[in-house]
């Protein structure tokens, strides 16, 4: 059954088929809310409270892309618990440090790889998501739905709330900052994003 006709049974009350958009969409929706939230545990509850919202909001989606449509209520859902977070004073000095994901969303691997080339890609996968995780959540956000979900600028306008020009804006400075961070991983890097060899003085001879 394709998802149009899943959401449509899932309006008229049918669980299992809601059930059924849940196991197509929570890898991504986890995805997004532990880019955003940097934490595993709270991202796995703010998943959890998408789909809960998703199911008694279904009466208020209205078609197009129901990706995008989740990816709001989990946006949304990771905004609430950021701002829940900067209220609730830190008790423990674990407070203020995110968590390292035993988990980590999953990464595209060619089973061709040799070990050499999955422990590099390996490694990069995780500087990344260090620099991700470096940038304030209203960047991180916008770049989890552009460079990660491949959202256009009009979907993540829907998404977020904001003006286009803010939504360029801001993405214009995370990915800055992104790129000045991804430097720092040297040879780890594609050749783009290493630091410009031309700059440090040759050896002798």
């Amino acid at each position: 059954m394709d998802e149009a006709a899943l959401i449509q049974k899932a309006q008229r009350g049918d669980v299992y088929a809601f059930n059924d958009l849940v196991l197509a969409h929570q890898d991504r929706v986890y995805s997004a809310a532990y880019r955003i939230l940097a934490d595993p545990a709270s991202a796995a509850d703010a998943a959890q409270e998408t789909f809960i919202t998703a199911f008694h909001k279904l009466d208020t989606y209205q078609g197009g892309s129901f990706k995008s449509w989740l990816l709001r209520i989990v946006t949304n859902t990771c905004y609430d618990e950021l701002r829940r977070r900067k209220r609730r004073p830190a008790e423990s000095i674990e407070d203020l440090t995110p968590e390292e994901s035993p988990d980590p969303p999953p990464q595209l691997v060619s089973e061709e790889e040799n070990p050499e080339d999955h422990a590099t890609r390996a490694e990069l996968s995780r500087g990344i998501e260090h620099c991700i995780r470096g940038l304030p959540a209203e960047h991180r956000a916008l770049v989890v739905l552009r460079d990660i979900e491949d959202l256009d600028y009009q979907q993540i306008v829907e998404v977020t709330g904001l003006e286009l020009g803010t939504v360029k804006s801001r993405l214009s400075r995370a990915r800055a900052r992104l790129r000045d961070c991804l430097r720092g991983l040297g040879e780890l890097l594609p050749a783009d994003f290493r630091p410009d060899s031309s700059q440090t003085s040759a050896e002798p001879m």
